[in-house]
This record gives structure tokens, C-alpha cells and sequence, in this order.
């Protein structure tokens, strides 16, 4: 679908309240982060474990999943490569969205296309995407198979599946690479966590 903007006579209104106004009231910087990976690897796993640690760390925080998606603002997309760069696309609009309002947003999508992602990266301000790689080897997310969704794959049932036969394009340059059939779930959150800090995005000492 074409990114092009089809209406006319418009103009993007800056608001009043820029995002340090809104750090400093929350006590935290916003970001976008993007777990992306297999089906299986973890993604969703992973995210809603990291928005539970920084809620009770007091974050304004919110987590757009990709079934979820699909059962309201995506419901009219299907899984054609063309659909799924619209799913994406959408979907970074709104994290953007979020991001804005001063959350830290968590989207959990396979995004299985380099492109599709670094489109998501560059409508957003400079720093504040996270590109998250859940990786899990397919063997591991085939054994793991949570929705039973490669064996149905498998058996041919789920045409243009991630993995089996549509392709998954791992990110070459990720701010963070999670392996998430190496360590335990709350490994992988503290890495998460440590790396926001690190970045500047929650303070020091929480």
C-alpha cells in the first residue's frame, strides 16, 4: 500500500507539550520498543514480563501485541507481504503515537521484513527506537510451538507462515539481541531493563 498522503490542504500542529516536559513529570524518558522475531521466540513472553518490571517501577508504560491488533485496528489485513508492511506500518504510527504521549510503548510483531521495521524507525525521533531481536533458534520455536501454529504449518494448513514459508529477515543492526533459548525469562527482562537505563531512558538507581 502506498505511503503517500492522499489528503490536501493539511498541517501537522506541533503541541505545547514537547517530551521533556513529559519525562520530567513521569520521571522517565519515552521510547519504542520493538521485539521482533519468530513465532514462538518469546516476543510476547518477553514484552509483557518487561511492562510488568517497569510498572512497578512507576512507568507510564503500554504494550501492542500483534494478535491483539488484528482483532480491532489491523482486523481488515491478512498475512500477503503487502498486508503485513500495512500491518507494520500502522502499528508504528500508533507506537509513535504513544511514544509521544510519554509511555514507554513495547510492541511485540514478528515484523518479519527489514524494511517494513526501518520504516517504523524513521518516522520516529532520533534515539528513541529500540529495535529488541528475540532470537530463539526455529528448532527451539518449532519444539516450543505455544499456538501450535508449525504444525499446522507444516502440514501445510498456514500458507506464507514466518519461518516454514513465507521468509523472516533477521535485523542486522538491532539495539539489543535477546536470545531467549539461552537464558531465563527474567535474564532476558534485567538485560532489557539494564539497557534502557543505560540509554538514559529510566534514571540511575531504580
Amino acid at each position: 500500500m502506498s505511503r503517500e498522503i492522499k489528503s490536501q490542504n493539511i498541517t501537522y500542529t506541533e503541541g505545547a507539550v514537547k517530551h521533556e516536559h513529559r519525562a520530567e513529570q513521569n520521571g522517565h524518558g519515552a521510547a519504542i520498543l520493538w521485539f521482533t522475531g519468530l513465532s514462538g521466540a518469546g516476543k510476547s513472553t518477553l514484552a509483557q514480563a518487561v511492562e510488568q518490571k517497569l510498572f512497578l517501577m512507576g512507568c507510564h508504560t503500554y504494550i501492542l501485541d500483534g494478535d491483539n491488533i488484528r482483532f480491532g485496528l489491523n482486523r481488515d489485513l491478512g498475512f500477503s507481504p503487502e498486508d503485513r508492511t500495512e500491518n507494520i506500518r500502522r502499528i508504528g504510527e500508533v507506537a509513535k503515537l504513544m511514544m509521544d504521549a510519554g509511555t514507554i510503548c513495547l510492541t511485540a510483531f514478528i515484523s518479519p521484513y527489514i524494511a517494513d521495521r526501518q520504516a517504523a524507525r524513521e518516522i520516529t525521533p532520533e534515539g528513541k527506537f529500540i529495535e529488541v531481536y528475540t532470537k530463539c533458534s526455529l528448532e527451539e520455536c518449532e519444539r516450543r510451538d505455544p499456538k501450535g501454529l508449525y504444525k499446522k504449518a507444516r502440514a501445510g494448513e498456514i500458507p506464507q507462515f514466518t519461518g516454514i514459508s513465507a521468509p523472516y529477515e533477521a535485523p542486522e543492526n538491532p539495539e539489543l539481541v535477546v536470545e531467549t533459548d539461552k537464558h531465563s525469562i527474567g535474564e532476558c527482562v534485567d538485560q532489557v531493563v539494564a539497557y534502557l537505563r543505560e540509554r538514559g531512558v529510566l534514571p540511575n538507581g531504580d
